[in-house]
């Protein structure tokens, strides 16, 4: 009864609310970084295994025991927690399914000890889109910053945003603040995204943080080491590049420079001399990332094309004909069928 995701079966329904559960090491090496920076609340958005392991934690130490909230779009952890332990809730929108009255636990929630000692976890469904969450993260913070006396050191609400690695673009986009760091985070229940003979060597699942990257110390004995010149822990293989003065693997392996186009890339990638870029070898070379799709002009891109109106008319057209051509097409089936039976 204290580790509800283990009785509960997942919600695996990957169009609406695919459900991935950390797995135990990565769920332990959360809650011991959050205790080593020194936080004494955790508002746990979409991570139910770490709001069970810091409450199983606090109930065995004698000391200031953690607190943790819980937001999560899972109504049945509602059997397990008190309101004041958990909020139905969806990250998309920011909606509390509580109305009023667990808006305002989470607000109290996070402006308890005038905001001081708090920190929140996030772990979205990766199919979600980036600007929707950044948009919820904002208004937490927003909800943060309402106390009288916030913490004069730092300016934002701290964050780890758990997201796979090729979203770092996107993230920085919305928090240009934010940081990678080497950590792989890894999942019980998910085919992929973790360590051992059914999922990859290396897990893309990184953490996106508001922190110093200096100040968090991942563990050694997992392939892990700290970079003298970055000032950060990077992963074994993620080697120092001089020339781009930074340690720039992000999927783990050993990245090389390309000289011709100024940055490292990824081992298995050779530079096209027809693109004027690195990218696999049986790559298409057709230079899609320049000109416009509708008109084929190199000027400009199919947002801004002024044909786009005229050709997505002619778009809806023949979606429209085609549908008809279809409904036709079912009628016929449909009367011999009729005819067949008749006979």
């Amino acid at each position: 009864m204290r580790r509800p995701s283990q009785l509960l079966r997942p919600l695996e329904n990957k169009k609406t609310n695919a459900q991935y559960l950390f797995a135990d090491r990565s769920g332990r090496f959360l809650l011991d970084l959050i205790v080593a920076l020194g936080f004494t609340r955790v508002l746990c958005v979409g991570t139910p295994r770490l709001h069970e392991l810091i409450k199983l934690r606090s109930s065995q130490e004698q000391k200031t025991p953690i607190r943790s909230l819980l937001l999560d779009i899972d109504f049945r952890y509602s059997q397990f927690y008190t309101e004041e332990e958990f909020c139905h809730y969806n990250m998309f929108n920011n909606y509390f399914f509580g109305g009023e009255a667990a808006q305002d636990q989470c607000q109290k929630f996070l402006q308890r000890d005038e905001g001081q000692g708090v920190i929140m976890v996030a772990d979205p469904p990766f199919g979600g889109l980036v600007e929707a969450l950044a948009f919820t993260f904002r208004r937490l913070m927003a909800t943060w910053k309402q106390t009288e006396c916030p913490d004069a050191t730092r300016k934002e609400l701290p964050i780890f945003w758990i997201f796979p690695y090729f979203f770092e673009s996107r993230i920085l986009e919305f928090f240009p603040s934010f940081r990678m760091l080497d950590y792989q985070v890894d999942y019980d229940n998910h085919a992929l995204y973790k360590h051992g003979k059914t999922g990859r060597k290396q897990s893309p699942v990184r953490i996106f943080t508001n922190l110093s990257p200096h100040l968090i110390v991942l563990p050694v004995e997992e392939g892990y080491r700290f970079c003298c010149i970055c000032q950060r822990y990077v992963s074994s293989e993620n080697q120092h590049c001089e020339t781009c003065n930074s340690c720039t693997s992000k999927d783990g392996r050993r990245w090389r420079h390309c000289f011709l186009c100024k940055t490292c890339v990824k081992p298995s990638w050779v530079h096209c001399h027809v693109c004027d870029r690195c990218a696999l070898p049986s790559h298409s070379c057709k230079n899609v990332d320049t000109g416009c799709f509708v008109c084929g002009a190199a000027d400009h891109k199919r947002t801004v094309c002024p044909n786009l109106h005229a050709a997505t008319r002619v778009c809806r057209s023949g979606q429209k004909l085609n549908r008809k051509k279809n409904k036709l097409k079912g009628n016929l089936m449909r009367n011999g069928k009729k005819a067949k039976a008749a006979k």
